[in-house]
């Protein structure tokens, strides 16, 4: 039999990625994503079950209560689903390689281009409740964390990356105000997709990070998509961090990946980079978003 590979989250930004990609960068293994309609993560005794039924050869954990303001508004719920499911599944999957996607909000962002062995310092809610579920995942040394920052790219459900919020926005003749002072390092969800299964294949658990090698602001992030997305046009507008009301948010969440990078095939793209290697003639940004290097 074909190793069976399950991946959670399946309805989300990334999970939905790896299962679309499965074909071409895994194509030996036997993969069955999990969406929430198919199971609830945090019934206990039918995640058990399931595991027994499925008898998984890895686990490629993407589930998550990923919206910090949802977070802010129900912290006990968020460390039901980010900490206590997480540490559950791994410990369902001892035997077995377990991959964790978490998220680079572990750090306050008070310095940016931080490497996994920098302290974290969550200042919000989602960011504590994933430093959480890190300490159980790694306390097995056949497990693997996978910090991420800013995905790009489409869902079926049109509302699962930044991209998407952005372009729902303008398209309903409202601004998009992004922050001149905010710096992340996005990846297109292909690009990860493909970084995560390489890593499955290498067998080489721990600790990484994982994000493009351009550092932008968000309104930086904003003018690169324009010639891609023109429903932006006009309704881009610069503000600061500076103003931000609502959830805590670190200032600058770039990352350091050459550990990461020493084991890939290929070279982790920058935002810009990526979006410039694309040929207009083809397709327009969704396409653009949809492709792996």
């Amino acid at each position: 039999m074909a190793p069976r590979a399950i991946i959670t989250g399946a309805a989300g930004l990334i999970g939905q990625y790896l299962v679309k990609t499965a074909p071409r960068w895994a194509p030996d293994r036997d993969i069955q994503g999990l969406t929430r309609a198919d199971l609830d993560l945090t019934d206990r005794a039918n995640v058990e079950r399931t595991w027994q039924s499925i008898k998984p050869n890895a686990v490629i954990h993407c589930a998550a209560l990923s919206r910090t303001k949802a977070c802010e508004q129900d912290p006990e719920q968020a460390r039901r689903i980010n900490a206590e499911v997480t540490a559950h599944l791994a410990q369902l999957s001892q035997a077995i390689p377990f991959i964790f996607l978490s998220s680079g909000e572990v750090f306050d962002g008070s310095t940016g281009w931080y490497g996994e062995t920098d302290e974290p310092n969550p200042i919000n809610v989602y960011g504590q409740t994933k430093l959480e579920a890190e300490q159980a995942v790694l306390q097995n040394p056949r497990h693997t964390v996978v910090r991420i920052v800013l995905t790009a790219g489409t869902s079926e459900t049109g509302d699962r990356s930044f991209v998407e919020d952005m372009y729902r926005t303008a398209k309903a003749g409202k601004d998009v105000t992004l922050y001149a002072d905010e710096f992340r390092c996005p990846l297109p969800a292909g690009v990860i997709a493909r970084v995560i299964w390489e890593l499955v294949d290498r067998e080489q658990p721990g600790l990484y990070h994982l994000g493009g090698s351009d550092r932008l602001s968000r309104w930086e992030i904003g003018e690169t998509l324009l010639p891609w997305c023109l429903e932006l046009k006009g309704h881009l507008m610069k503000g600061s961090a500076r103003n931000h009301v609502g959830s805590p948010r670190p200032a600058d969440l770039s990352l350091r990946c050459d550990k990461i990078q020493s084991l890939l095939s290929f070279r982790i793209p920058g935002f810009r980079e990526w979006l410039a290697g694309r040929s207009r003639r083809d397709a327009d940004l969704w396409d653009y978003l949809d492709g792996s290097p």
